[in-house]
């Protein structure tokens, strides 16, 4: 069942989920912010900044996590290895919880899931059952390996999952986010900006909009104004402030006008601007989410 923009479970739908714990009866219309985790430092530090996030938004927050049985050509069977694998997932998972029940004074619901299989269709299979408000991970890690694991899985999402997600850098910690920023090419706005769910994002966090025209420096054709019309018309209510980067180089424009302008989360738009070919195609494409030292919402239409 559906009101207000948000999914509604019963205790007995939510059990079979195995996160019987995350919607309580009184609370069954609060939002629910969905982070996954590799208990790296980096997850471990999204998983913290989800936390503040849920406290600030009066939300639920559900640790996820997914654990895949390695491939291993035995006589023997492997079950006792898969148990221990099992258990050491259950008991990382609540042990990262009490840490966060301490650290938000145990005033937000926290529930885990720990699954195991294919991490990408585990997160998406959870979320369309779950419909979160956004999912929540961290950007890349410290080590060679975790930036093959979990960043792999991150620039997946960031590609793939239907549903809000912001990449979280290892170093940045969670604030009140007053300045978002909207990185656009400020082309068919009406067919490529998500709206409805920027304006809600505005409305939950009372901040103020900076659109940041990504296009090359030469390029302010009359469309590009009739668009950012078009544009201001849709976000009037919000009095979104326009700003035109003319650096060559998109990813340098951007942070650099992040870094000045005290930009507290950049909403990047996937399929259309730019920015997608150089985070996933391009040889420097993680380049940008991994020296951001914001977070980095993905938002698709």
């Amino acid at each position: 069942m559906k009101k207000k923009g948000y999914w509604i479970y019963g205790q007995g739908q939510l059990k079979k989920l195995g996160i019987a714990k995350i919607l309580p009866i009184k609370n069954k219309f609060m939002k629910t912010i969905l982070v996954a985790t590799d208990f790296s430092k980096a997850a471990t530090n999204a998983a913290s900044y989800a936390a503040d996030m849920a406290l600030a938004l009066n939300a639920n927050l559900l640790l996820f996590h997914v654990y895949e049985i390695p491939i291993a050509y035995l006589e023997v069977p492997v079950i006792a290895n898969f148990n221990d694998l099992e258990d050491t997932a259950k008991l990382e998972t609540e042990k990262l919880k009490e840490e966060l029940i301490e650290r938000t004074g145990n005033k937000i619901n926290i529930a885990t899931q720990v699954k195991t299989g294919s991490f990408f269709f585990e997160l998406q299979s959870t979320c369309e059952h779950v419909h979160p408000y956004m999912v929540i991970m961290g950007s890349q890690g410290t080590t060679a390996t975790e930036h093959v694991l979990f960043g792999s899985h991150t620039i997946h999402a960031m590609k793939s999952l239907q549903w809000p997600l912001i990449t979280v850098p290892i170093n940045s910690t969670h604030s009140s986010v007053k300045k978002i920023g909207l990185a656009c090419d400020l082309e068919k706005v009406i067919e490529t900006v998500p709206i409805a769910e920027i304006k809600a994002l505005l409305s939950d966090f009372s901040a103020e909009l900076h659109i940041i025209n990504t296009g090359k420096k030469g390029n302010f054709a009359s469309d590009i104004i009739f668009q950012s019309g078009v544009l201001d018309e849709m976000l009037h209510r919000f009095n979104p402030h326009f700003h035109f980067v003319t650096n060559d180089n998109i990813d340098e424009g951007i942070l650099d006008f992040v870094e000045k302008n005290g930009i507290d989360l950049l909403i990047a738009l996937p399929k259309r601007h730019d920015l997608l070919n150089s985070i996933i195609h391009k040889s420097h494409t993680r380049q940008f989410i991994i020296h951001s030292h914001i977070p980095v919402m993905m938002l698709h239409k």
